[in-house]
């Protein structure tokens, strides 16, 4: 099967490497967004995709905007490809390039559609305190994440997985249900199943303001905003930026699923539990762990943070380093 593949960030890459792999498929082009300034030299750099085009010495086509750039959409017809896979690209495609290949754009979705169409599903599901997620592959129309839905893959979201974490789990599921999907197509062994336009729900773009943290939350909701923005959120100490990036959350609800290497939260529940302050002050610092918050319901285990012109650093380190004491006030990002 002639393929060509749309994609663009580190989470794409499993699927191209898995067609690139496969004795089955040949990639015959790869289409990826611009180069973008990244990193601290603001350096031009390419997208984790093309990285990897350009080691296969594949083609490789660049557009702003691919539904206008007629010297892209001549070059793709003429791959007369037998798919066109799409995971993470990031432009809308036209119905033009839907119906250039024989079989379709097959679209690679980390979710379970028709929950979270749109830009961010990985992160909304965790946010939103999900326990299961998953891959979708659809057949894809001119809607957003409208298409006929072909496989499903499931995967549980644990309670300390961050959004990092989870990409890396769904990209590689993704890669296999892809090849399965195709194959499938191929034998004419799959009819895409309409999706429920009433269950349907969207994952928004995030925004800049997403990643301020209320300490007047309860405990479970800032820590889902903390790992579903990784590493990202931040609230403030004495007029500093100070990233959360790893919270351990201490609750009645949460203290029994913890993993094994918090034993020691489960064994001081009761006397943390009776542990009382206002939102966003410290009421414990426990040794090689870090500092406990209060939060407008329960309590919050910094585990990882880094203080504005800081390294990150473990959460022990930061109250050692800050030399932090019961009653310091972190204020709202």
């Amino acid at each position: 099967m002639k393929i060509v593949f749309f994609g663009t960030p580190q989470f794409a890459v499993p699927t191209l490497m898995r067609l690139l792999e496969h004795p089955n498929f040949e990639v015959v082009g790869v289409v990826t967004q611009p180069d973008k300034r990244r990193g601290r030299g603001n350096k031009t750099l390419p997208s984790a995709v093309k990285q990897i085009a350009l080691e296969q010495e594949l083609p490789i086509w660049q557009p702003k905007r691919i539904k206008k750039d007629r010297e892209t959409l001549d070059c793709l017809k003429a791959t007369e490809a037998d798919a066109f896979v799409v995971v993470a690209y990031g432009q809308i495609l036209s119905s033009e390039i839907l119906n250039m290949p024989k079989l379709g754009c097959i679209n690679v979705h980390g979710s379970l559609l028709p929950s979270y169409r749109g830009a961010a599903p990985i992160q909304w599901s965790i946010v939103n305190g999900d326990r299961l997620t998953g891959i979708t592959t659809m057949l894809m129309d001119v809607g957003m994440d409208t298409g006929g839905m072909l496989l499903k893959a499931e995967t549980k979201i644990e309670l300390l997985d961050n959004a990092r974490d989870l990409a890396v789990t769904l990209s590689s599921q993704g890669a296999d249900l892809l090849v399965e999907t195709l194959l499938k197509l191929k034998q004419n062994e799959i009819t895409p199943m309409p999706q429920d336009e009433e269950q349907a729900t969207y994952a928004r773009l995030i925004e800049k303001s997403d990643f301020a943290i209320d300490w007047s939350k309860d405990a479970l909701a800032i820590h889902n905003q903390v790992r579903g923005f990784f590493p990202n959120c931040a609230a403030t100490l004495e007029g500093k930026k100070l990233k959360i990036i790893a919270t351990v959350p201490i609750t009645e609800d949460t203290i029994n699923n913890l993993p094994e290497e918090y034993s020691s939260l489960k064994q001081q529940y009761s006397e943390l539990a009776s542990l009382t302050g206002k939102p966003g002050e410290i009421v414990k610092n426990i040794k090689n762990q870090g500092a406990v918050v209060q939060t407008g319901s329960g309590l919050l285990l910094l585990k990882q943070v880094q203080l504005a012109g800081k390294r990150a650093q473990s959460g022990w380190d930061f109250v050692n380093g800050m030399r932090l004491t019961v009653g310091t006030k972190i204020d709202n990002g």
